[in-house]
């Protein structure tokens, strides 16, 4: 099993900044619901930690606060050019370290956290906005997945 100690303080950055990243792009993809999409974030943490004990990787991610500076970037595109370059060095770096199955469990839960973000607010009648749902196909794409 693959845990925090397998990595350097730097990867683990990394890794622990990536599923955040994913919940901050779909935030910044539509106008509306902040609050509610990133108390999302938190849920998708706390829904992840009643599921402990099927990945140490995982389990190690969920417990660690969810933490993301978006003031580092200084527009949403920067950011989401940004997120999707550190989801994708994530994947790469877990793909060299950890077993495929943590690999996967790692790019469920973000694609997860993402749907939930996009579900926690009501656009236009809608429960997943345009701009949402092509959040989430990048993310889903950066992650080395394909998007339904």
């Amino acid at each position: 099993m693959t845990g925090k100690a397998d990595f350097t303080p730097d990867e683990w950055k990394l890794v622990l900044e990536a599923p955040p990243s994913a919940g901050l792009i779909v935030v910044t993809a539509q106008k509306g619901g902040t609050f509610r999409e990133t108390v999302a974030i938190a849920k998708a943490y706390a829904e992840a930690r009643q599921e402990h004990g099927e990945s140490e990787l995982l389990d190690e991610v969920a417990a660690a606060k969810p933490e993301r500076d978006p003031t580092h970037y200084h527009s949403p595109e920067e950011l989401k050019q940004g997120g999707l370059k550190n989801l994708r060095d994530a994947i790469a770096l877990l793909e060299m370290k950890a077993t495929p199955n943590e690999v996967g469990d790692y790019r469920r839960f973000i694609v997860t956290l993402a749907e939930k973000v996009a579900a926690a607010h009501r656009e236009h009648g809608r429960s997943i906005s345009d701009a949402e749902q092509q959040a989430i196909a990048e993310i889903t794409t950066a992650l080395g997945g394909t998007s339904t």
